[in-house]
């Protein structure tokens, strides 16, 4: 998993897209978020592993979970299902 900020730099290295190997957790979307954030994960792994697990829930609890990317950037249930979908979605590892 990469330990790099996504911004490191100010710029977009060239070829960048979704670094899905990137650190994740997996949080409820009512959990409130605030100082503790971290502590109120209920899973971590990779960003493409969450996004995967997600997937595995059934339907309609999905919604009720999103995923904190690391720098602090959070992914909710439409967005989740939308990378699942895309085309450079790693799917067989």
């Amino acid at each position: 998993m990469t330990d790099h900020p996504s911004t490191y730099k100010g710029g977009t290295p060239e070829g960048s897209g979704i670094d899905w190997d990137d650190r994740a957790t997996l949080h409820r979307v009512d959990d409130g978020g605030g100082l503790l954030d971290g502590a109120k994960a209920l899973r971590d792994g990779t960003f493409a592993d969450l996004i995967k697990h997600i997937m595995l829930m059934p339907e309609d609890s999905r919604a009720e979970y999103c995923i904190q990317k690391a720098g602090d950037r959070r992914f909710d249930y439409p967005e989740i299902a939308a990378l699942y979908a895309g085309e450079d979605f790693p799917r067989d590892e």
